[in-house]
């Protein structure tokens, strides 16, 4: 019997409903200090019916902030607020994992109280950064010192630690999209002639050593890692992407870890030239494919044995019973480009759910400026700004 994207699935230990996962994307909608509003709670558990819902990203400290308005998980505040989504999300039966991020050299120092961001080299990727006050040009980040990277991996256990007290069922390091770990794998951003630069082993120094730490609070089988071998987002390069990461899952894969979560392509040229059917044999655990999947796509990725599961970003935004959808073969809703980054509950959880009466799309907005929810002190942008936010295609 063919495989099927609606069938079950066992993701160590964990039973996923259907093979469906609600991509980690970027809203914007957090409170200032980093806590997790009632917005954000109602917004996930519209979405609980995903087989797994990937949480958006998440600082391990605050180092690792890089946009206005995104959650953290490095106090105990942060845990509490997370433990009201998570509770939320479980009572109507979902799956929750957290993606953990040092968000690196993609940051301001007017994010960071003044501080310059960080990096494995002084590079500054090409663009601007979204601050408070609007997009200003990226700054040149200040190279690690190797006795700062033990402090780096001690913020990504902390924040482990903590997403077991929030209540995820698991978590997803973020070592894709041009952020921190990334910059460490990809040789176009890591020029440090030390034993983290270098050598693809060298490279995957940072994340193997993040990837102990974090599997001390979490086992391995509830451990993911995201990867995004040519995605350029971010002044992202690498000068051989195939060899690189076959390197990287190849070593990965002994670790059984609940699964590796892969862009298939690159998201700024919408183009791909890796082959990402031989990256998948060279891991072994879950594979989840992201980039553009509709619903044929996916269900022949499933068929064939190319994804395990297969992760969906705009659908799920504006389609909070994207699973009844896609199953039952019902229309989809249309998403809001300009409600995508900042705002309230407009574009966030006022999307319908399907009733069947033929009025479930609702009507794109016509305002002109993004205006943030009580919970935020300031607006953000306004849709001029919009080219500067997160152009990752509702997916991160």
């Amino acid at each position: 019997m063919p495989l099927d994207l609606f069938a079950p699935f066992d993701l160590g230990g964990l039973k996923l409903a259907n093979r469906m996962v609600m991509a980690p994307m970027t809203r914007n909608r957090a409170n200032a200090d980093g806590g997790a509003p009632p917005l954000m709670i109602a917004h996930y558990r519209q979405r609980a019916t995903a087989g797994l819902i990937i949480a958006e990203s998440t600082t391990v400290a605050a180092q690792a902030v890089g946009y206005p308005f995104t959650p953290g998980l490095h106090t105990d505040a942060h845990a509490a607020s997370w433990r009201r989504l998570t509770e939320a999300v479980h009572e109507e039966g979902g799956r929750i994992f957290v993606q953990l991020q040092h968000c690196g050299r993609v940051s301001h120092p007017s994010l960071l109280d003044g501080q310059a961001p960080v990096a494995p080299s002084a590079l500054a990727p090409v663009g601007q950064a979204v601050t408070y006050a609007g997009p200003q040009d990226f700054v040149t980040p200040r190279a690690l010192e190797r006795d700062e990277l033990p402090g780096i991996v001690a913020q990504f256990r902390r924040a482990a630690e903590l997403a077991r007290q929030a209540g995820f069922d698991g978590i997803e390091v973020h070592a894709g999209n041009g952020y921190l770990l990334d910059q460490f794998l990809r040789d176009g951003s890591n020029h440090r002639p030390d034993l983290y630069g270098g050598s693809a082993a060298n490279r995957m120094r940072l994340l193997n050593e993040v990837l102990d730490a974090v599997c001390t609070q979490w086992p391995a089988e509830r451990v993911g890692v995201r990867l995004t071998p040519e995605n350029s987002f971010n002044s992202m390069s690498d000068s051989d992407p195939q060899g690189h990461f076959e390197y990287f899952l190849g070593q990965l894969s002994p670790r059984g870890l609940a699964y590796a979560h892969v862009l298939e392509g690159d998201m700024m040229t919408k183009t791909a030239s890796v082959d990402y059917r031989a990256l998948r044999t060279r891991f072994a655990g879950a594979f989840i494919a992201n980039n553009g999947y509709d619903l044929a796509r996916a269900q022949a990725a499933v068929h064939a044995g190319h994804a395990d599961l297969v992760a969906f970003g705009t659908p799920f935004l504006s389609n909070p019973d994207l699973v009844r959808r896609y199953r039952e073969s019902l229309p989809l809703a249309e998403a809001d480009p300009a409600t995508f980054y900042g705002g309230g509950e407009a574009g966030y959880t006022d999307y319908p759910f399907h009733r069947g009466d033929g009025a479930q799309a609702r009507t794109l907005s016509t305002r002109n400026n993004l205006v943030l929810g009580p919970d935020h002190p300031v607006t953000l942008i306004n849709r001029s700004n919009l080219a500067h936010w997160r152009r990752e295609a509702g997916d991160q």
